[in-house]
């Protein structure tokens, strides 16, 4: 079975216009290389275009934000996968636990907007995580098993591999609270158990990765997990240097 590359994806959220966005790749761009984990950075939709262009000579690829689960239609504000696509877009993150918490999308969307993603060419980047209530519960287990399963009803099973998850305890994120390594191998192992259900061969294929608090000073801890493969950034990936540190780390 071949290696599992290290996956490093930077969520902007809503932060940088066009012109921060070229400042950061300007700063960044040269501590990646072809030789190092795959580098992914998510800017807010006004700097797709402009970070597509500025990443083309680079090993850096680029993904949205979100996305809807339709191709066109009547739904003021929102941005389609072909859409995305034009753009020359890599990938799409999926179901952020903020886009759940403050936006009220569902696992019912998700199903739908995953396998759109794929049939569009985008890597999907879908985020499952449980909040603090539920993990004090000791419902981790149960939230993670209800989200896969609904968020990948749809996508066949010869398909999971190219999707990445990426495990989100909402508990730590932008709290500065971290799951200890141990918290994130355990949860992130039982998210393969959960895919290794449908197809052995995509459990060990697909690209798991840890979310939440991941900085320059945790990465190196967190990535050496063994089913951890990689992270996906927040707070730290705003300032090239830290992200690059991050990079380095992997």
């Amino acid at each position: 079975m071949p290696e599992r590359i290290t996956y490093l994806a930077a969520n902007w959220k809503m932060h940088k216009t066009t012109e921060e966005t070229e400042a950061f790749l300007a700063e960044f761009l040269p501590h990646v290389t072809e030789s190092g984990p795959e580098v992914v950075v998510c800017p807010p939709f006004t700097s797709l275009s402009i970070a597509v262009e500025l990443c083309l000579q680079s090993p850096v690829r680029v993904a949205a934000q979100n996305m809807h689960d339709q191709p066109d239609g009547a739904f003021t504000g929102e941005i389609s996968a072909p859409m995305l696509q034009e753009l020359g877009v890599h990938g799409v993150i999926l179901g952020h636990s903020e886009r759940r918490q403050h936006f009220a999308e569902t696992d019912e969307a998700l199903a739908r907007k995953v396998p759109e993603a794929l049939g569009a060419g985008l890597e999907p980047i879908l985020c499952v995580g449980e909040n603090e209530a539920q993990r004090d519960a000791d419902e981790t287990e149960q939230i993670l098993t209800a989200q896969v399963e609904a968020d990948l009803a749809e996508v066949p099973d010869a398909r999971l591999s190219e999707v990445v998850i990426a495990y989100e305890p909402i508990w730590a994120i932008g709290t500065g609270r971290t799951a200890t390594p141990e918290q994130a191998q355990e949860a992130v192992a039982y998210v393969r158990s959960l895919i290794e259900r449908r197809s052995e061969t995509a459990a060990g294929a697909i690209r798991i990765l840890y979310g939440g608090s991941v900085k320059p000073s945790n990465a190196a801890e967190l990535l050496s997990q063994p089913d951890v493969d990689g992270a996906l950034v927040g707070g730290a990936s705003l300032e090239a240097s830290d992200f690059a540190a991050i990079v380095e780390a992997a």
